[in-house]
């Protein structure tokens, strides 16, 4: 099976409570002498407190448009993806010449060369280490990425692969737009990236993380117009429909228990629950479609709280965060990891500590 040997998560530079956050939205969404007690409420409804940014607050008045902020999305992510990839080979005690392919993933910038062709040489990497990069997945981007790992590992069980994930959703908040799916946005997601190590079957370095049993991704029919992006002249505009709760109440639960049937498990076998965070009515919809018991998603509400949605890479941060925890899963326990995104779709890992 494939074996995790190390995940590492790096945050932007530049650290803010929602509340200024909120006022830096207010300007610039909004028009001027607005009423802003729905761009207030909305905020505070996301329950997060703080997170990280690619740039200072008053730098974002400096992007005049989608290739300033581009541009921006290509420096920053090479360089925080950069920071997460070294930081996630030293962990595993895997050099970069040992590394056979680098995956990446992100929602919130396109670059060609894409970035992970711009870290092989700084970071050392083999100059004929396979590349694949991903774009497209949303937050399911990271989990999708890692059953995709699993797939090449499979077949190359004397590989190490690298899966890095890094999401700068500020750089996508669309001035002067005052929809509620923007003001949303605008609330939710922050900025960071995450770097995964894995190892085929055959390398036995790798001793530190789970074992990844299974996959399985889903698509439902007739979501596609719940989430994604609008391409437009000032960039991603956020496409954020109220009903992606219900479509997560509609579907999630026969979709997780059919893959755990499969290898006979249920939910209440599950020994952590590594869930994106969505948001709250999200969570709210997860914990309803499964039946979950209370507590079974703390992890993953303080993840939001703190730093708030990061896309395609918060499910590698609660994966961290879950091998690390005072109380890890006992050996031998399975755990799901699972992320939803643009499709409207459902990535479930299936996990064994």
């Amino acid at each position: 099976m494939t074996r995790i040997a190390a995940v590492h998560g790096v945050l932007a530079g530049h650290r803010y409570a929602q509340r200024e956050i909120t006022d830096m939205v207010a300007r610039a969404c909004l028009p001027p002498g607005a009423d802003r007690r729905l761009l207030d409420r909305l905020h505070i409804d996301a329950q997060v407190r703080s997170r990280t940014m690619a740039l200072p607050l008053d730098a974002y008045d400096a992007l005049d448009g989608f290739g300033a902020a581009n541009d921006t999305f290509i420096t920053a992510a090479t360089a925080l993806g950069a920071t997460a990839v070294r930081g996630a080979l030293h962990s595993a005690g895997v050099s970069p010449a040992d590394v056979d392919l680098l995956m990446f993933t992100s929602i919130t910038g396109i670059a060609t060369p894409s970035v992970d062709a711009r870290l092989v040489g700084r970071l050392g990497l083999r100059p004929d280490v396979r590349r694949l990069p991903l774009f497209g997945l949303g937050c399911a981007g990271g989990a999708a990425g890692l059953a995709r790992m699993h797939d090449y590992l499979l077949g190359r069980p004397g590989d190490v692969a690298v899966l890095l994930s890094v999401e700068l959703c500020s750089l996508t908040f669309q001035r002067n737009d005052a929809s509620v799916a923007n003001l949303v946005a605008t609330g939710l997601f922050g900025d960071g990236a995450a770097a995964v190590v894995a190892c085929g079957a055959d390398r036995t370095e790798a001793a530190a993380g789970p074992t990844v049993v299974d996959t399985r991704s889903s698509l439902y029919p007739d979501t596609e117009h719940l989430l994604g992006w609008d391409i437009t002249d000032s960039g991603f505009r956020i496409v954020l429909d109220a009903g992606v709760p219900d479509a997560v109440r509609r579907h999630l639960g026969d979709d997780v228990r059919g893959f755990l049937d499969e290898h006979g498990l249920k939910p209440k076998d599950v020994a952590a629950w590594v869930c994106h965070p969505g948001g709250p009515k999200v969570l709210d919809a997860v914990e309803d479609a499964l039946e979950l018991p209370g507590g079974a998603l703390d992890l993953t509400r303080r993840h939001l709280a703190a730093v708030g949605n990061l896309s395609s890479s918060s499910v590698f941060h609660l994966l961290r965060d879950t091998l690390a925890a005072e109380r890890p899963p006992p050996p031998g326990s399975p755990g799901l990891l699972m992320a939803m995104g643009p499709g409207f779709a459902c990535e479930l890992v299936l996990l064994r500590w």
